[in-house]
């Protein structure tokens, strides 16, 4: 028996065997089954199948990812033990009978941002290295000093460091067009056009805003890089745009109207309508922080420890940059990095809470190395991977980090530099602060790790929330 065929029939199996199935179709990763009962699945043993890639049940059609290639022989295989076939699009107006608006989104959300994460984690990891190389109490043991760290070395960890996230708009538009229906291809170089050296850097424009490019006398247009949320409704409806197209033109002219006309039509769009709205956006937040962090009796802490990784969700956070810049240079110290150092550990104590507790190997395998990574400071891994797509983890993660950032405004905890936290962070607070620092994050990983643990995570939640 070939190896297909032995995880074939595991699958049909696993899933309630052929009785649950009503018909079986695929994409280009994804095995698609309609079923009858979903709750005859075995989710954990589905997953725990050789090949599966993950699996999770979206608007009444199961489906499991094996990836491209794969999948195509795994239908074969299912087919001919016996299952029906149909059409993607068949499924597709059954299923739309089916499912819970919101869980879809989540899910949809999760679907875009899990084939990156690996590639976050591996940055984050880069990061924390260099940022803990890069302090002068660990460079004092080499006998060097920030000024004569050779330049190589600097443009070697830049590489290491800065890819991931100066192109993470195109990794997450070239995801969005291939769950969305379109071609990963027109998406991944739309996405490139997003953070093109032709337009100011959004890192530059933190700093100083008169970098933007004024269209017309008042639209600020600037480059998407590290952005989050405008580069998946850029990928969203770029990928929707692109199949209204391809339905609309010749097929003669397709090959050369439909990407054209794709490109052509979600640049003007993403630089003058969904970029200029998020500039917007980006100076409301920036002044409603720089009020908050002036709260006495550590309510800044509670609000800014409880709210920043959902401004991290919508990626205008790299504002922030340009705030603790100006913290430094007025106070010499740099408040604001205590109080998120705080949100981003307590996300990494809620992921971690899942990777002990869960049973499904997969998950926790995705779980522990996000925690880690949110650990030396990149959450993102953490919480599209984990904590948000199971909902409960993340809303914990934010309590924990109200909770750390309370303790932390309340003592008053500032930093003495920034761009680093969490771990590497602890080389900012090497002075009298160390030990409340420390028990800062203690405060926010502990609450955060213990309430996922009791309330906020178990299997059986899991499996409620992919089977919708």
């Amino acid at each position: 028996m070939s190896e297909n065929r032995r995880i074939a029939e595991e699958l049909i199996e696993a899933v309630g065997g052929k009785e649950n199935i009503a018909s079986v179709a695929h994409c280009a990763t994804r095995l698609r089954i309609m079923v009858n009962n979903k709750e005859s699945i075995d989710q954990q043993r589905v997953e725990e199948i050789d090949k599966v890639k993950g699996a999770f049940y979206n608007s009444g059609q199961y489906q499991i990812i094996f990836g491209t290639g794969t999948v195509n022989r795994i239908h074969d295989e299912v087919v001919q033990l016996g299952v029906s076939e149909s059409t993607k699009g068949e499924q597709k107006q059954e299923a739309a009978k089916q499912g819970n608006n919101f869980q879809r989104v989540i899910r949809t959300f999760g679907d875009v941002f899990v084939p990156i994460i690996p590639v976050l984690v591996a940055t984050g990891l880069f990061m924390g290295v260099r940022g803990l190389l890069m302090q002068e109490q660990i460079l004092s043991l080499f006998g060097l000093t920030a000024d004569n760290v050779p330049e190589n070395f600097i443009l070697f960890t830049q590489v290491l460091t800065d890819t991931a996230f100066a192109f993470l708009p195109a990794l997450i538009a070239w995801s969005a067009f291939r769950v969305f229906g379109g071609s990963p291809v027109i998406g991944i170089v739309l996405g490139l056009m997003l953070v093109s050296p032709s337009l100011p850097n959004a890192w530059a424009v933190a700093e100083n805003p008169d970098l933007a490019i004024q269209f017309f006398g008042f639209l600020p247009v600037t480059g998407y890089q590290g952005s989050v949320l405008p580069a998946f409704i850029a990928g969203f409806l770029g990928a929707k745009l692109e199949k209204w197209i391809r339905k609309r033109v010749p097929e003669a002219l397709d090959l050369i109207l439909t990407p054209f006309l794709t490109l052509l039509i979600m640049i003007l769009l993403a630089l003058f309508v969904i970029g200029p709205v998020f500039h917007f956006i980006e100076n409301i937040v920036m002044s409603g922080t720089q009020f908050i962090l002036d709260l006495p009796f550590g309510i800044s802490g509670l609000i800014i420890g409880g709210l920043h990784q959902i401004v991290v969700i919508t990626g205008v956070h790299h504002i922030f940059n340009f705030l603790e810049i100006q913290l430094l240079e007025r106070l010499s110290a740099n408040p604001f990095n205590a109080l998120i150092t705080c949100s981003i550990a307590a996300q990494g104590g809620a992921a971690l809470a899942v990777g002990l507790k869960t049973k499904v190997k997969k998950l926790k395998a995705l779980a522990l190395p996000s925690s880690l990574s949110a650990f030396l400071g990149i959450t993102e891994p953490a919480i599209f991977g984990v904590n948000l797509r199971y909902g409960k983890p993340f809303i914990m993660g934010l309590v924990g980090g109200a909770a750390g950032a309370f303790f932390a405004a309340l003592v008053g905890l500032a930093g003495t530099g920034m761009a680093i936290t969490v771990i590497p962070g602890t080389l900012l607070y090497l002075n009298e602060q160390i030990l409340f620092y420390l028990l800062a994050n203690v405060i926010a990983v502990g609450v955060a790790f213990a309430l996922t643990w009791s309330f906020g995570y178990s299997d059986k939640m899991k499996e409620e929330v992919e089977k919708g």
